[in-house]
């Protein structure tokens, strides 16, 4: 649910130019040494940044298809002094995550997550290994099992029905659906995570500084000897602001929960099922593993790592494919009144969708589907490394390499998809291809041991608000503009997003 992306819009050119000016009459540029016969192919470098100019912008999943397209489905690049594996085929990331899954189960250190996560301590950044096995087994068992999923179903249904209100207060007017959808994802997951909701504008924003920061492209950690660079740009002292900002978020909620634990309980014992959100789930955890001998202790930084990964994962790739699925739907007015059809048959005329209801919404399951695909939340899976010397499609790949998988790219592949630009959920009807990560033609939330734990956490809450605002209301595009004519340009940093707001204007349906 997550995440390696190259968010190089802001990098700073200038301070890499005079470097370079500076540099290049004393040092030789010095490429990876070609200790294996059959490397995959490669375009040609620049010396000092090697591919890095060929990554610019703020859309590099398009430049990688770019690349791929002219050299083939497996492309060795350099970023700085560091080997990466780019790979935009099916087949390439069948070998990858599942044939050589566990060479390619570990993640690259990297500077500015390093700083973020606790030293990459969350589930999706930390080296794998044994720490990372624990960790899972406690994310998928406690944190994010079918039961606790289900758990939460009354947060989900309650906080839908406030976000539907709120549009309804705004019929007739310009509504920015984005923020709404935004608000809601954030107010779930607090009330999951925490037990309550936080100042929703603060808190927003500085979870949206959170993760443009997990993708931002740190120069030194591809080209050490100008690591200078990040301090100069400010970069450093923005995540360290930041990481300062969240971690004193994360112990206020965790001293609230063990004070609230000891004054309930005397200290003896955990909260009661029914009133546990998943702090009270990781301190019930971190108790029995320290009466275990025999088990890793979970730090209070490993708590703090963990509801920070149901953050990263859980909030902005979430609302990021509903505001992808109703743009869509507006440009489709025949799939719009296919699926409005179909969830008001299902209602029933009932004045509010209920989760049980969403069993039997084929259509809407089918419409989730082809967003994610041409929409993939993270364009980039989260980068790999080879921890070992390995033979992939006939090519030679070196331990320490990189890999980077363009899920988007395989998405849109013409060669897998019928008409792979156009937006047709009816492909998915009658499909057995789901977000599993078994077939390798569609990954949305990966695939293999790194693939997504939190699946069905994402995607209960969006059939659920998708359901309910095409059942409540039509959407109409502001000043008179036809779907088609809505911009659906991308924004990339972490995740994929729009890069104008989804401005609507409701008009209620009944």
């Amino acid at each position: 649910m997550m995440f390696l992306s190259f968010d190089l819009s802001p990098f700073p050119l200038i301070p890499i130019i005079i470097a370079l000016l500076l540099f290049i009459p004393y040092k030789r540029f010095l490429s990876a040494t070609k200790t294996h016969k059959n490397q995959p192919p490669s375009p040609r470098k620049l010396p000092i940044i090697g591919n890095l100019h060929q990554l610019l912008g703020s859309n590099p999943h398009h430049s990688i298809r770019a690349l791929t397209q002219t050299h083939g489905p497996l492309v060795l690049i350099q970023l700085g002094s560091v080997p990466v594996l780019v790979a935009s085929s099916a087949e390439a990331a069948r070998e990858i995550l599942k044939t050589h899954d566990v060479i390619f189960a570990s993640r690259p250190k990297l500077s500015i997550i390093d700083a973020l996560t606790y030293g990459s301590k969350t589930i999706a950044f930390s080296p794998y290994g044994e720490y990372w096995r624990q960790i899972r087994s406690i994310a998928v068992l406690g944190l994010l099992s079918s039961r606790r999923v289900q758990s939460f179903k009354r947060v989900r249904e309650e906080e839908t029905r406030l976000m539907i209100d709120t549009i309804g207060e705004g019929c007739g007017s310009l509504v920015d659906l984005g923020e709404l959808l935004n608000s809601l994802t954030n107010n779930i997951v607090c009330r999951v995570a925490f037990g309550r909701k936080f100042n929703g504008v603060t808190f927003s924003r500085l979870l949206e500084r959170f993760v443009y920061l997990l993708g931002a492209f740190s120069v030194g950690n591809y080209i050490p000897w100008l690591s200078w660079v990040d301090r100069l740009s400010g970069l450093k002292a923005k995540t360290k602001r930041t990481a300062q900002e969240f971690d004193e978020i994360l112990e206020v909620v965790l001293e609230e929960h063990i004070n609230k634990r000891r004054a309930v309980e005397g200290d003896v014992g955990g909260v009661s099922n029914e009133n546990q959100d998943l702090v009270d789930v990781l301190l019930d955890a971190q108790r029995e593993n320290s009466e275990d001998t025999t088990n890793f202790t979970l730090h209070r930084d490993f708590l703090k790592a963990a509801i920070m990964d149901i953050f990263a994962a859980g909030t902005d790739t979430t609302f990021s494919a509903m505001e992808w699925a109703i743009s869509e739907l507006i440009r489709h007015p025949k799939v719009m009144k296919k699926l409005q059809q179909e969830v008001s048959e299902i209602a029933q005329g009932k004045s509010v969708i209920s989760e049980e209801d969403l069993e039997n919404m084929h259509y809407l399951q089918a419409v989730l589907k082809e967003t994610l695909r041409l929409h993939t939340p993270l364009p980039l899976l989260i980068s790999r490394e080879s921890t070992q010397n390995v033979k992939l499609m006939g090519y030679d790949i070196a331990a320490g390499t990189q890999v980077i998988i363009n899920a988007w790219a395989i998405g849109r592949d013409p060669s897998l998809w019928e008409e792979a630009e156009k937006f047709k959920p009816e492909r998915f009807l009658d499909s057995s291809i789901d977000y599993k990560g078994l077939h390798f033609e569609y990954l949305p939330f990966g695939a293999g041991r790194r693939g997504c734990p939190g699946i069905q956490f994402a995607i209960v809450i969006e059939e659920l608000a998708l359901a309910n605002l095409v059942y409540k209301y039509d959407l109409a595009l502001p000043n008179g503009l036809r779907g088609e004519e809505l911009d659906m340009s991308e924004l990339t940093g972490l995740t994929l997003h729009r890069k104008y707001p989804l401005v609507v204007v409701p008009n209620p349906r009944f």
